[in-house]
Formats: C-alpha cells, structure tokens, sequence
C-alpha cells in the first residue's frame, strides 16, 4: 500500500444544490471554493461567526497541500476527486458562482470521474456539512486505490489558468440606479430570516423586481404579462399579446432556489409557444439569458446587487426594440 496515499487526509467539499451546482466552475478553473466569502479573507484572528461556523477556518487552516478532496454531489455520491494543490487564497473572481460569494479558494488538481460515484450509504453524514473531513473505511480505501490506479498523470499537470477578476460596473445607467439601490438594500435582509422572516416568494418578487426591472428597459405595462399561459412574466413586441408577438419568456423562482434550475421549465413553456424565443431565469435580483436559436446556451448575465460590466450585454438584449 502506498504509504503518501493511505495517511492522505480526505475531505469532501461541496459542489453547491442540486438547484444551483457550482462542481463545473471547479473542474474548470482548477479550485476549490467555500463560501460566505463577502465578510473577506480569512485570518486566524477572526471569529468563525463572522463566517457561519467553523468551515472558512477549516478550509484555511486545517486544510493542507497533498490532501485530498472529494467533490460531493449529494449525500454519497462524487463526481471528482483532487488534490489540495496551494495554501489557502483569498480570490475575488468568485464573487458570484450562480449566486454563491465563494471567495474562499484553493488551486486543485481535480479528476473528473466519467460518471457520478456513489458510495453505499451516507458516507459524508446524513446531512453533510460543506466541507468536513471524512474517516469512513470505505471512503479511505476509495482514495488509495484511485490515487494509484493510471492514470496518474493528473496528480502533476499544470493547473489551468484562473479567471480575470472583472471589474464592477461603475456607470449604472440612470433608469436602474433605483432597482440597483434596492437591491443592494434588500438582499441582505431577505437573506436574514431572523430579521425577515421566510424568504420572499417568487411573485413577490416578481412585483417588486422583475416588472420594474422591465420597465426601467423601455417595456411599458401592456407588453408585459404576469401568469400569461402558465408563463411567469412575457414579453410582448407588439400588440395583441398573440404567441407570435412574444419577445421573451421569464420565468421565475423565489430568492435562493436557484435560477439555472428554471431553465427547463421555461424550454418547456417555449415548445407550448411554438415560436422560437429567447429565455430569461431570474430570482428578482439575478437574471441569466438564454438564445434560443444556440440549443439554449446561456448569452448574458446580471445581478442586481453585484453588478458587473458584463451585466451591459444583458441590459442590451432585454432592452425593448
């Protein structure tokens, strides 16, 4: 047996909700990320309750190069497996992973497995934290025959290239400097249940956010739809409101439920069209786009309360024509 694999320290990390995963940012960037990151870096004189618990202090300071991390997709199940490859780093380009601030970072050499693994049972607990160390037999033995079993190459090759930190967006056009104003307000009470309550709903939003966010665009209140034909919010290019005058479809979740897992709902409420149109997934305060035309793939992207300068494509393709 191989003595630097069988004492490796494994730990497994989370790859984010089902509703908003995040494993993919990881594998493409060569990282391991934690959140809450927007408190700052981590220093050993901070309190863990300036993070929520203890896992910002673990993933910094326990943590160590050569250890190993598993990417945990659900409660036993993996899709990579990697090795802690820098000590704990601080970057700023993951402000926004599908809505998570996961500043928190570690350069990994990840192995993308050709398809989920899933251990028998609740190895990770049945209710796995974001990031713990795992002791189980089984999870153990896991790690040393994969690390040497071939390919090993992996466990050496250059990491690749991390993203550009991109810059705020520092010109808010005059329509949206109100909508922006409150979402930067907002957010940080809708997220605070004890002095909120239950998040807001998706029609709730919807009111407050959405339907102003169009009108701030040039949409006056007749082209735009709330609940038309089971569609959340529809844009229409001219009158009458007819399946062939939609301009877009938006549909929408409530605050935290994750707006990529959406997207399908809304393919679906496009097919019903039958007219090819554009998608928009939104939360109120995030909006990601999608083109039809391209099976789908995601064109733009904002949010509200971190507005970026790449968030001008998306105000370009909702602006009305």
């Amino acid at each position: 047996m191989n003595t630097q694999a069988s004492s490796r320290r494994v730990w497994q990390l989370a790859g984010g909700q089902a509703s908003r995963p995040y494993a993919d940012v990881f594998l493409k960037y060569g990282v391991g990320l934690i959140g809450p990151g927007d408190a700052g870096s981590w220093k050993p004189e901070r309190d863990d309750g300036e993070f929520e618990g203890s896992f910002v202090r673990r993933f910094a300071s326990e943590v160590q190069v050569g250890d190993a991390f598993l990417l945990r997709t659900g409660i036993s199940k993996i899709c990579a497996v990697g090795i802690v490859a820098s000590d704990y780093l601080y970057l700023n380009q993951f402000d926004d992973v599908n809505g998570w601030d996961l500043q928190h970072a570690r350069r990994v050499r990840w192995c993308s497995l050709p398809e989920e693994y899933s251990f028998n049972g609740p190895v990770f607990g049945a209710n796995p934290p974001r990031l713990s160390r795992t002791q189980s037999e089984e999870v153990l033995d896991y790690i040393d025959r994969f690390l040497n079993s071939p390919p090993t190459h992996w466990q050496t090759a250059a990491l690749p290239e991390l993203p550009p930190e991109e810059p705020p967006l520092e010109d808010v056009p005059r329509s949206l400097q109100g909508l922006v104003a409150a979402a930067n307000d907002l957010v940080p009470l809708f997220w605070d249940r004890q002095a909120f309550g239950d998040h807001p709903t998706e029609d709730e939003m919807i009111a407050h956010f959405v339907v102003p966010f169009l009108g701030t665009l040039g949409w006056p209140p007749e082209r735009i739809a709330v609940k038309w034909r089971q569609i959340d919010v529809a844009v229409f290019r001219a009158l009458p409101r007819t399946p062939e005058n939609c301009y877009l479809v938006i549909e929408a979740k409530r605050l935290g439920a994750g707006v990529e897992g959406a997207l399908e709902q809304a393919k679906g409420y496009v097919e019903a069209l039958g007219e090819p149109r554009d998608v928009v997934v939104t939360d109120g305060i995030r909006y990601r786009m999608y083109a039809c035309q391209n099976n789908f793939e995601p064109i733009a992207y904002a949010n509200l309360a971190r507005l970026k300068k790449s968030a001008t494509e998306l105000f370009r393709r909702m602006k009305s024509p």
